[in-house]
């Protein structure tokens, strides 16, 4: 059923204005909510007896409000507030997304009308929305929500303006300010959703680390490279890490001072790292076990750069392969277990041979598995030091290997000092 239909069942149901239902309606379903849930919360919000709700909206501190409230009169600080634009059915909107706080606690909000919301403001929102987003409660302010700035402001033990260092962004996070070292950028043309669109990415830096990004609307400052300060940034993960996303709403800024960026990874055990959902710059250490199939001497589809089985690519068909070297490697620690993914020239480092060599050995023993064989002759049982982007999803985790060495600690050594700490 279209979303006007259910616009108008709805409006019928509850006895309000069609428009209205359907604007709300509209901004739940723009953030994957089940066009079921999003008709209950409706229902819950105009009074509808049936799904347990009625009655005007409750007055709530932001700490007590819960997914399961359909709309609230909250009183808060302001924290952020920066805007974005989003695609709907072929029109672009734009939104206002942030953080509101007072002495219990701190929500995030997205606001569908500009009601001209500034970090530091002190607001009353009657009647705002609450959905759920990632397992917490967001507001919703639209068409009716009636929104007050007071006089009086509200001491909040949160800052206000959004700065934070790259160490602290994670999924999710909306109008962050940072400032930054272009690590590394390159300027790429990608199918976007108004066709072909040239962006800039690469990798942002500061000291306390490392965070890959992506500019949508190429921002001279950040393709000269330097040190720059970026207002109203948001967060989205790509390919199971954090990514800091500047828009067209950005303000992008040379700054006059040097950023050290930290060059040491963060140092987790295996299963530590697996549970963070996704790191960006992480290092680990642990026993190769295992080389999984799809390693060694394999072919690419030249027009995607994917694995192909058998000359046939997935998304273009039967093409002609790119010879190619890769490894999978099962390393383990003992907490748990990741894939270690090593690129051409890693996996040229721990064969010890080119990619010619590859062919050649493959040629000579008509069999191109002796590849993956003597690599994995070379690195089974041995112990590395692996540093990387981890990414964890529905197939397991794979770490995409930048440095990956033969430990040179002792075991010996790290045994006896292991004893001694349980000993003690």
């Amino acid at each position: 059923m279209e979303l006007d239909n259910h616009a108008e069942d709805l409006a019928s149901d509850l006895g309000v204005d069609k428009e209205e239902v359907k604007a709300d309606l509209q901004n739940l379903v723009e953030y994957s909510v089940p066009i079921d849930e999003a008709k209950q919360s409706l229902r819950r919000k105009y009074g509808d007896g049936s799904s347990g709700g009625g009655g005007a909206p409750s007055s709530k501190d932001i700490g007590d409000i819960t997914p399961e409230d359909g709309n609230v009169t909250v009183t808060g600080v302001v924290l952020t507030a920066g805007k974005r634009s989003i695609r709907y059915q072929g029109d672009d909107l734009e939104i206002v997304e942030g953080r509101l706080a007072d002495e219990t606690g701190v929500i995030d909000y997205t606001s569908w009308e500009d009601f001209g919301l500034s970090p530091g403001d002190t607001i009353t929102a009657g009647n705002a929305g609450v959905r759920e987003w990632d397992g917490e409660p967001e507001l919703n302010l639209g068409e009716s929500t009636s929104l007050s700035f007071e006089d009086q402001s509200l001491d909040v033990a949160y800052e206000i303006g959004g700065e934070a260092q790259l160490a602290d962004l994670q999924t999710g996070d909306r109008a962050v300010t940072v400032e930054v070292t272009v690590v590394d950028c390159e300027r790429r043309t990608i199918d976007g959703r108004d066709g072909e669109t040239e962006i800039l990415s690469g990798v942002f830096g500061d000291e306390s680390g490392r965070l890959p990004f992506t500019n949508w609307d190429p921002a001279p400052a950040i393709e000269d490279g330097g040190t720059i300060r970026i207002e109203n940034a948001f967060v989205q993960e790509f390919r199971g890490v954090p990514e800091v996303n500047v828009s067209e709403f950005s303000v992008v800024s040379a700054i006059d001072r040097e950023i050290d960026v930290g060059a040491d990874a963060t140092t987790m055990d295996v299963g530590e790292a697996v549970h963070t959902g996704g790191i960006y710059d992480v290092e680990v250490n642990g026993n190769v076990i295992a080389v999984r199939d799809g390693s060694g001497l394999i072919q690419r589809c030249p027009e995607c750069y994917r694995v192909i089985q058998k000359g046939q690519c997935r998304t273009h068909g039967s093409v002609d392969g790119v010879d190619d070297l890769r490894v999978k490697a099962i390393l383990d620690d003992g907490t748990g277990a990741v894939t270690v993914v090593l690129d051409d020239e890693l996996t040229q480092q721990v064969y010890d041979g080119t990619l010619e060599d590859a062919l050649e050995q493959a040629r000579e023993a008509m069999d191109q598995e002796v590849v993956a064989d003597t690599i994995r002759e070379r690195i089974v049982g041995r112990e590395y030091r692996v540093r990387g982007h981890l990414s964890v999803d529905e197939y397991g985790a794979n770490l995409d290997a930048e440095d990956f060495e033969e430990s040179g600690d002792d075991p010996e050594a790290r045994a006896s000092a292991f004893l001694t700490e349980v000993d003690a």
